[in-house]
């Protein structure tokens, strides 16, 4: 399967990994300790998730960590990333810890170590505590000081085995489509509320960036942002105007801030929102970065829409273009371009693909095994796409599948299906599918260049 990858230009410690979230595969919502967040309250509201799904078992991954240890084992990853539970570590979003979700994460990460896999851990992949939320959530400010405090307990607890830290996870689904759009926890449809919670979604990773490093020793220290490539769906003026709202409102809304930009002047007009800004906010906000994380799934053709929502763009669909399960369209080239605009617009030092997969209607056959060619044939193609974007001079460090496991996929619930291994719902049987045997063949036939790759 590898040989449309030219693996020669990674190098040769690239990380080779897959990932998951807390809320997705932990279930345990109400054990040891564990207070629900956003997510839990969102899940259990009827109509908001398909099929009236939620997340109190998902994949049983609190009690079966170590079946799915084994199963990266198996795969042949040299790293994990994985999301820590808000709740489960502060139930309150502050103030006391709770020792038990602490000791569960603790004994996770020297679970990889032992099986020879690198933890990456990601510190909020949307989790909010209920409590914080019952006190304002994102829009307010003290949210961003309290996943300071937050993250620290955590880096001083783990930074002995962890260096790889991730602060946010898709600040933009937290803020766009959780706040302004409403198909995701906290659930409102408030533009003031979604500006303000961006900027402190901004905030808070800085202030976490300062956190880590004060109380951890070499801590690699980034933040994960879900980027598209985005296309005028004519030559009009109007529609290039509208891909450069779109731009603005998906990229670089996320991106300049972080690099030192500050937040783009286009795109504050076209929220009219104030920011809760202070003096000091931007340079936290631009804390040094040691890595920029990139999820890419799909790309984006947009159109003017003047009397739409913010940002005033709407989606149009290219006719011949293959699509997933999710009705997302294919296109591996995104991949490329993207991490080579990280490289040469932002200057990236480092990056990681930190989630890059497909969801396609898998089926059990007869004989027991999960075959997946469509998957597989995504995993291929853009592998093939990141390792093209390395030959050019893009930093690629790694490459993370996602998922690990079938799990909770949001608003979706389960029947969208990422994962490299089919869980079986019902009793919780883990199967590794095709996509994951291929995934596995091109680990191993990247570790078999050897020393001198390029």
């Amino acid at each position: 399967m590898s040989h449309a990858i030219d693996l020669a230009a990674l190098p040769q410690d690239f990380r080779w990994g897959t990932a998951t979230s807390a809320y997705q595969i932990e279930g345990a919502v109400a054990e040891d300790g564990r207070s629900p967040s956003i997510w839990d309250t969102f899940s259990h509201t009827p109509g908001k998730i398909d099929n009236d799904d939620h997340g109190d078992t998902a994949c049983d991954h609190y009690h079966r960590w170590r079946e799915d240890v084994a199963l990266m084992g198996r795969l042949g990853v040299n790293s994990y990333r994985l999301s820590i539970a808000w709740p489960r570590v502060m139930p309150d979003g502050d103030g006391p810890v709770n020792p038990k979700g602490l000791d569960f994460y603790d004994e996770l990460i020297d679970g990889l170590l032992a099986a020879g896999i690198t933890p990456s851990v990601t510190l909020y992949h949307w989790d909010l505590p209920q409590a914080l939320q019952d006190r304002g959530g994102w829009p307010e400010r003290e949210t961003a000081e309290h996943f300071a405090a937050y993250a620290s307990v955590v880096a001083e607890r783990l930074g002995d085995r962890v260096s790889h830290w991730t602060t946010l996870n898709e600040p933009l689904c937290s803020a766009w489509i959780g706040h302004l759009e409403g198909k995701m926890a906290p659930g409102l449809t408030d533009l003031t509320a979604a500006v303000r919670a961006s900027y402190h979604l901004l905030l808070g990773h800085g202030l976490a960036a300062q956190a880590i490093r004060a109380v951890t020793s070499g801590a690699e220290v980034g933040i994960v942002n879900n980027l598209s490539t985005v296309f005028p769906a004519s030559d009009s003026p109007e529609d290039q105007a509208a891909a450069r709202r779109h731009d603005g409102h998906v990229n670089r809304w996320w991106l300049d801030p972080v690099h030192g930009r500050g937040f783009p002047a286009d795109m504050r007009e076209v929220y009219g929102v104030d920011l809760p800004e202070r003096p000091g906010d931007l340079d936290i906000i631009a804390a040094p970065l040691d890595w920029l994380g990139l999820n890419y799934y799909f790309p984006a053709t947009v159109a003017d829409d003047p009397d739409g929502p913010v940002p005033h763009a709407r989606s149009v669909r290219r006719p011949d273009v293959p699509r997933t399960g999710m009705d997302w369209e294919i296109d591996a080239s995104g991949i490329e371009t993207l991490l080579l605009r990280l490289t040469h617009e932002y200057g990236a030092r480092k990056l990681y693909v930190t989630e890059n997969g497909s969801a396609f209607p898998d089926t059990v056959g007869p004989d027991g095994t999960v075959d997946d060619p469509e998957r597989r044939d995504y995993l291929v193609g853009h592998l093939a796409a990141c390792a093209s974007a390395a030959r050019k001079g893009a930093p690629l460090a790694g490459y993370f599948a996602w998922s690990l496991l079938d799990n909770f996929e949001w608003a979706y619930g389960y029947a969208k299906r990422f994962g490299l291994v089919h869980v079986d719902y019902a009793t919780q049987a883990r199967t590794i599918k095709t996509s994951g045997h291929s995934y596995a063949e091109i680990v191993r036939a990247h570790g078999e260049l050897g020393h001198g790759t390029a």
